[in-house]
């Protein structure tokens, strides 16, 4: 059996056990913190190959191809070439941005040769995919900045010690215009045209840069550069890895296989992917407690991506814990503290994990608000004539913009709780009410329902704040 194996075997026991013990939890964190850093190599090519497909969005030419490359590549006594592009465009990096690292480390436990590119030079121009408008220039001191704070963000998901770091500014500046000019010649325009977003930004009269419609151009030369095997992206970048492939046929070289990676939705389930522009992301910045609080704020059905993105459980050990949730055998609420401890663990170690996992039970198991230490208050007095979603944005910060908030309410996770001698009362507010001033919806809920004098709170999602002054 692969050392692999033995680690799914002993997941596997823990993982039919009491997930709402700690004992049990502490455990399976450990084990599967270990096997991150676990030696894949001895895994065959199928196997390897495989494993990578198994979180992938596309495997091109096919998963045959890939382990057929990684089989030539052992004959000739070294590992694949791996590649992975990084345009240092922001200081702050989110869960998100860490999908195609985890796989790098896993093509890096299999014994591949993993170059981080970069992208130093086409940072200045930066990369329009998924995007609906230009974006600005970066200068060299913006770079540098955001790719110090890149590397320290996701260290805990990937070894940078063995890592071969390149900046395409090496091959991509002193390239000379009649070299562009002859490269260009034998790229058709309908080709860098195909992108959905450029097309529709044509169609709106948007703009559209030359430099922005050369980008894919600029980074299938870094494959040329590279010689890689294997280049990593997103989904959304599957045309640019693809001119990689065209400009190494140019060249005479061995085209490189592209492996892409699911654009994981953000915590808010509305179906947008995590950015930080919607604030439906976890930040690597952030505390182990706020990490546990948004991963458990996040639909159960998000629990299968999530586990699939950011934990190293297969897909048979996923298959195991989701249908004892079917079969009613284990809570989803247990299940999705498991995996918010997955991640804490990732970024912080068991320990922390751990703590956090108690403080949440410690918060949210308690029978009455009012035994919540250090809950987030808002004067009615001082705020109720302004919206209920001016109030969860400016006031308690708890979403990043009104149209978060009124988002939350159509999901029906705005509510008022009522809480008085004979228990707690919920109130769901509707996305009109969202936009309604906070005293008057209050008000009128409460002589809705019936109900008189007692403590009132507002909850958002998983964020609750008293209402006081009433």
């Amino acid at each position: 059996m692969t050392r692999l194996g033995d680690s799914v075997a002993r997941t596997s026991e823990l993982l039919v056990q009491d997930l709402s013990s700690d004992k049990t939890v502490e455990q399976l964190l450990t084990e599967t913190k270990a096997r991150r850093y676990l030696d894949l190599s001895d895994l065959s090519a199928k196997e390897q190959a495989e494993l990578i497909a198994r979180r992938t969005v596309d495997v091109l030419p096919s998963v045959s191809k890939l382990a057929e490359r990684i089989d030539e590549r052992r004959a000739e006594g070294r590992g694949l070439g791996i590649k992975l592009g990084i345009d240092p465009t922001a200081a702050d990096v989110h869960l998100g941005h860490t999908v195609p690292i985890i796989i790098l480390s896993r093509f890096q436990r299999m014994g591949h040769d993993v170059t981080l590119l970069i992208g130093d030079f086409t940072a200045k121009i930066g990369d329009p995919s998924g995007r609906t408008a230009e974006r600005p220039p970066l200068t060299d001191d913006d770079i540098a900045a955001n790719l110090t704070g890149y590397r320290e963000q996701v260290r805990p998901f990937f070894d940078f010690e063995k890592v071969s770091f390149r900046q395409n500014s090496e091959w991509l500046a002193p390239y000379t215009f009649p070299e562009l000019l002859s490269l260009l010649s034998q790229v058709p325009v309908s080709q860098l045209l195909q992108r959905e977003d450029f097309r529709n930004r044509l169609a709106e009269g948007s703009g559209l840069t030359m430099a922005e419609l050369l980008y894919p151009v600029a980074q299938g030369l870094d494959s040329v550069a590279l010689e890689s095997d294997v280049e990593l992206g997103g989904s959304d970048q599957l045309l640019n890895l693809q001119m990689g492939r065209k400009l190494m046929e140019l060249r005479g070289q061995q085209q490189q296989l592209i492996v892409t990676m699911p654009l994981i939705e953000g915590t808010d389930g509305s179906g947008a992917k995590m950015s930080k522009s919607k604030g439906n992301y976890v930040g690597l910045t952030s505390s182990a407690d706020d990490v546990f609080g948004k991963i458990m704020s996040v639909p159960d059905r998000l629990m299968e991506p999530y586990l699939k993105a950011w934990t190293e459980w297969t897909d048979e050990e996923i298959s195991l814990a989701l249908s004892r949730v079917e079969e009613k055998s284990l809570h989803p609420m247990d299940l999705k503290k498991v995996l918010a401890g997955e991640v804490v663990a990732a970024l912080y170690g068991v320990d922390a994990a751990m703590a956090a996992r108690a403080g949440f039970i410690a918060q949210f198991s308690k029978k009455s608000f009012a035994d919540v230490e250090s809950l987030p208050s808002v004067d009615a007095a001082q705020h109720g004539a302004e919206s209920v979603a001016a109030v969860l944005t400016k006031v308690l910060e708890f979403t990043p913009s009104a149209s978060a908030a009124r988002r939350i309410a159509k999901q029906n996770g705005l509510r008022l709780i009522v809480e008085d001698g004979s228990g707690q009362q919920a109130i769901v507010l509707d996305e009109a009410a969202a936009i309604r001033p906070l005293g008057e919806v209050v008000a009128q809920s409460l002589a809705d329902a019936g109900l008189g004098a007692g403590s009132v709170y507002l909850k958002a999602g998983r964020k609750i704040a008293e209402i006081r002054g009433l």
